[in-house]
């Protein structure tokens, strides 16, 4: 092995064995499938029912999710990604502008992306004051994820989806609510996920217990809607758990500064990604 390549591998496994799988990327040749663009096309289907809840005011609400799948691709065991968008849990869609570029990215990588809808309450919720209708809803939200992965489980022959190959990423609100499902693994083998990132968002329901979710957090040090703090606890909680647990800090910066961190967002999840699921060894 030339030597180049021998540092390269050094130095790969000493960032895994020191926890920094976000910072590693993947080896191989391109185009190398789950890292690069290998599809030039990604076809949507939108609104496809993965369920139906009752909201606060007990109305039944119907639970939509678009899917984002390669176009072309012949593969039939894929990695897949949910993506819950933000909103403070009374507001936003599925459509969500950087959910829907990070489904089509990765989508493009040879993932199934789906985006979701999920149960929201009018009021909505705020770090100064939460109330029973903001909990509710973020409970309410947990169950709906919980439900679309349950769904993807469900249906993996249809959607072309790996069952053990399920991750979970959100921003702000679908942030919170994508690290709950992570540390809530033990619930139900039907919604357990290989993996977790969250953009500005923090854990608020369940205990980080050995069989939950590696995470990847991305946070600004100067967050005033979901405080930078909680970030920190998320993750001190969880390696007090014996879990893979990783934050990105950035100084000085506020609340989902998406476009500001694009490129690092999308490498970083990639990287993560790649190694927590196995991505070498799944299906090609």
């Amino acid at each position: 092995m030339p030597l180049r390549a021998r540092i390269a591998v050094t130095v790969a496994v000493s960032l895994l064995a020191a926890g920094c799988v976000h910072l590693v990327p993947p080896e191989g040749a391109a185009p190398l499938r789950y890292r690069d663009a290998v599809f030039g096309g990604v076809t949507k289907t939108s609104d496809v029912v993965y369920g139906t809840a009752l909201n606060q005011q007990g109305q039944p609400v119907t639970l939509l999710m678009d899917v984002y799948a390669p176009t072309g691709d012949s593969v039939t065991a894929r990695p897949a990604i949910v993506w819950v968008h933000g909103g403070s849990f009374c507001c936003g869609s599925k459509t969500s502008p950087e959910i829907v570029d990070q489904a089509n990215v990765f989508a493009g990588k040879g993932y199934v992306s789906v985006s979701i809808s999920y149960r929201l309450q009018p009021g909505g919720c705020s770090a100064g004051g939460p109330t029973a209708a903001c909990i509710q809803a973020i409970r309410d939200a947990l169950d709906d994820a919980q439900a679309a992965v349950a769904f993807l489980r469900a249906n993996s022959a249809t959607y072309g989806i790996d069952v053990d190959r399920i991750a979970i990423a959100g921003t702000s609100a679908g942030a919170i609510t994508a690290l709950n499902v992570g540390y809530s693994n033990e619930e139900s083998a039907t919604s357990a996920v290989r993996a977790a990132v969250s953009l500005s968002g923090a854990r608020i329901f369940g205990t980080p217990n050995a069989g939950d979710a590696p995470a990847l957090l991305f946070h600004g040090t100067n967050d005033v809607v979901v405080p930078y703090q909680w970030a920190v606890n998320t993750v001190d909680a969880a390696k007090a758990a014996g879990l893979t647990a990783l934050l990105t800090s950035w100084s000085g910066e506020g609340h989902v500064p998406y476009l500001a961190h694009r490129d690092e967002i999308h490498t970083q999840t990639r990287n993560f990604l790649y190694h927590i699921m196995d991505l070498k060894h799944a299906a090609q």
